[in-house]
């Protein structure tokens, strides 16, 4: 009986380790397909947003004759540097590539030092009326441009005829808009400043007031300190929308400071004034040089740019 019993188990403990190996089998199978078919959506997705810049880049460098050669999609037959050499003529770099660039930079410091001081308010201090700021801010961000250009001009008009100052098309307007927080897209930084200062416990403000810390150390110890990531992100976020901003620059500044974005968006009838012809090759070429500085810019700090994109909330998470 005890040896059938020990024949029994061992049969038992074989059916069993079978068992277990094929569960095991179909599970790694399961996640390898799974694994498979994230990396497949992944891959999708990602060259959706890569094709634009990759035919921009293949373009760029074909001649006229490749254009219109129906065998040639992406490697250029007869490629060439001369394309970047005309649209940067056109474009007038470096001198419209610098004045993008401190111009962009000044307008973005300016912002991000503004939603970051309102948001902290918005976000920490109790007051007659915030509600109802609050609101203004969300009626801001969804009112369009464009409607309220008309009474933005008709404003600086009136001060400049008060204080004898010219001030449409110069750099002033803008940058006044920067200060007060009328800059472009305030409205989406001021909130999220205001979300992620409202993940940091009010505990730590209790904290350094006991300490006799006031509002200004409170801000700069606690909420700054703490938001160097979201302030990065924010700055980007300004940077890029200042840059690609052409309607209302084009309208305050005119012709007072010359940029790349408005040298592009008049890039066909520069080209024609020159004497050259316009084709593909030449608007890809253009377009690669007024979005090369964002994206080595994004190059540089991607990893803190994505951190505080987490630290932000923005996903929704």
């Amino acid at each position: 009986m005890a040896n059938k019993n020990s024949t029994a188990k061992k049969l038992d403990l074989s059916v069993l380790k079978k068992f277990n190996f094929a569960k095991f089998k179909r599970f790694k199978g399961v996640q390898i397909v799974s694994k498979i078919a994230i990396y497949f959506v992944l891959i999708c997705i990602g060259f959706i947003f890569l094709e634009p810049i990759l035919e921009m880049l293949s373009k760029s460098i074909m001649q006229a004759k490749d254009l219109i050669d129906p065998s040639i999609t992406w490697i250029a037959k007869h490629a060439t540097l001369d394309n970047f050499k005309n649209a940067a003529s056109t474009l007038s770099v470096p001198g419209s590539l610098l004045n993008s660039v401190w111009f962009s930079a000044l307008l973005a410091i300016c912002q991000t030092a503004v939603s970051a001081t309102t948001a902290f308010a918005m976000s920490r201090y109790t007051f007659k009326g915030r509600n109802f700021w609050f609101v203004m801010l969300i009626i801001a961000f969804i009112i369009p441009i464009p409607l309220v250009t008309i009474p933005r001009i008709i404003v600086f008009t009136t001060v400049e005829n008060i204080i004898g100052f010219k001030l449409i098309n110069t750099v002033v307007p803008q940058i006044l808009m920067s200060v007060l927080g009328q800059g472009a897209y305030s409205t989406m930084l001021i909130l999220i400043f205001y979300n992620f200062f409202n993940m940091i416990p009010k505990s730590l403000d209790e904290a350094a007031m006991m300490d006799g810390a006031g509002s200004l150390k409170v801000f700069y110890h606690v909420a700054i300190r703490l938001s160097i990531s979201t302030i990065l992100v924010v700055f980007l976020f300004s940077f890029v929308f200042n840059w690609n901003e052409t309607y209302t620059t084009n309208l305050m500044t005119g012709d007072s400071l010359t940029l790349l974005p408005g040298k592009l968006a008049m890039f066909d009838n520069g080209m024609a004034s020159a004497g050259n012809s316009v084709n593909e090759a030449n608007r890809m070429a253009a377009t690669l040089i007024a979005i090369a500085p964002l994206l080595l810019l994004y190059a540089c700090v991607q990893k803190q740019f994505i951190e505080g994109i987490e630290n932000t909330g923005i996903t929704g998470e």
